[in-house]
Formats: structure tokens, sequence, C-alpha cells
């Protein structure tokens, strides 16, 4: 959960609406949120950074298994992204392997 919140600001700064959507579908599929959260996340929040920090938030309230495959589906469909927040995580590890690497 703590890789998540170290890198709420930068995501909401960063994520994509389609990438957000995506991520958003995924865990809705994958059973780690439902439909009302999902729908929530996206009508309840305008602004697109505002979507992503309830996203975020969200997902850390499931605990640490949503945390890991929020990363995972993360690094699967955005790993542009994916890698610039590894090193706003780990500034000491350049490449941002060792936080987040998912098998």
């Amino acid at each position: 959960m703590e890789e998540l919140a170290m890198v709420r600001s930068a995501f909401a700064e960063r994520v994509t609406k389609e990438i957000l959507e995506q991520l958003l579908e995924a865990l809705v599929s994958d059973g780690v949120l439902n439909e009302l959260e999902k729908e929530s996340i996206l009508e309840k929040n305008p602004v697109r950074a505002d979507k992503a920090r309830s996203f975020i938030d969200t997902v850390r309230k499931k605990g640490d298994k949503a945390c890991k495959i929020t990363i995972k589906h993360l690094q699967l469909k955005d790993p542009f992204l994916f890698s610039q927040l590894c090193s706003y995580s780990d500034p000491s590890d350049k490449k941002g392997e060792v936080m987040y690497h998912i098998p």
C-alpha cells in the first residue's frame, strides 16, 4: 500500500483518462472493485486528477493484494508511466525494478 501512497500525486498528474478507465475496468474484471465503486470514482470527480486520486485512495483501502494487482495492471497497460512512477517511489533505484518488480 505504501507504494501507491508514495506515487499518488505523480499518478494523478500523469495518468491519462484512457489508462485510468482501462485500470478501472481491469480491476472490476478481477473483482478488486465493483461497478458501483468504478462509477463512483468516475462520476463524483469531474476533474481527471481527482478521479485518479480517488482511484488510488479506493484501491489502498482494499489492502496490499489490491495494490499489487493495480500495480501489475499499470505495468502492463502503461509501461512508460509505470517506469516514471517507479523513479518517484524509490529514487535510489534508477530502474525501479526492486520496489515494483512483479513476476
